[in-house]
């Protein structure tokens, strides 16, 4: 692969929390009431708070109000979905148990629980942490950018393929951008059988769309520089007969 810079830093479970926070449409509500779906109702407080619009006659309402205060009688679920089509999508899961309090027509859920759940297991996060700690900078723009890399610029996700192990891509069907966050890109690998995700670290953080641009233009060079695995000349040979 050529000369690699050591920078290997992951998002830690807190601002992963709070990037899937930052970024989810819908949420899902468990309740004394019941369970409720509710899309583009919720805003995200600096503390972590989430502030939710409820309809007037929703049985969570009454339910919030009624429940002993402080007390855990709620919670919410967030999915987070891959925006590009592949095999299973939900990359993770959050839940957060806590209690809401009434707040200026919304509800305001405090978490006494915080709980990620990412393919490679369940996390607990530390409350403190999760209340200090800040969504990615890309968190809001991700679904955007890999749209476009997987839909106008097949070509580049191919190239940066090159940049996995060989053996990482026998039996490749299909390469797709899978996430992307200030720390690295990830691919996930489809397989004839099974998948697998590799993930593609920047030289140093990208802190906006700008920085990106340019981490990725160098994870780009680098992929250049190296040779086509036999895998992918399979696959496109493939795909063009």
């Amino acid at each position: 692969m050529g000369d690699r810079d050591s920078w290997t830093a992951a998002p830690a479970a807190a601002e992963r929390a709070r990037s899937v926070l930052a970024a989810s449409w819908s949420c899902a509500v468990t309740a004394d009431g019941g369970r409720e779906e509710f899309v583009g109702a919720h805003t995200v407080a600096d503390d972590g708070r989430v502030l939710l619009e409820v309809p007037e006659d929703s049985a969570l309402l009454t339910a919030a109000i009624c429940a002993p205060r402080g007390e855990p009688s709620a919670v919410l679920e967030f999915a987070d979905v891959a925006p590009v089509p592949v095999r299973s999508r939900i990359r993770a899961r959050l839940w957060l148990a806590g209690f809401f309090t009434p707040e200026e027509g919304r509800l305001a859920f405090h978490a006494t629980r915080v709980v990620l759940r990412p393919p490679s297991g369940a996390v607990v996060v530390a409350l403190d942490e999760f209340a200090a700690a800040s969504p990615d900078p890309l968190a809001t723009a991700e679904a955007r950018l890999l749209t476009h890399l997987a839909d106008c610029h097949g070509d580049a996700v191919e190239r940066l393929a090159r940049l996995v192990d060989r053996e990482s891509l026998h039996g490749t069907v299909r390469v797709q951008p899978l996430a992307v966050d200030r720390h690295g890109l990830t691919l996930r690998i489809e397989r004839v059988s099974g998948h697998g995700d590799v993930r593609l670290p920047f030289h140093a953080p990208a802190d906006d769309v700008g920085q990106l641009t340019e981490r990725m233009h160098v994870l780009l060079g680098q992929a250049s520089a190296a040779s086509c695995p036999r895998a992918l000349q399979r696959q496109r040979t493939d795909r063009d007969g």
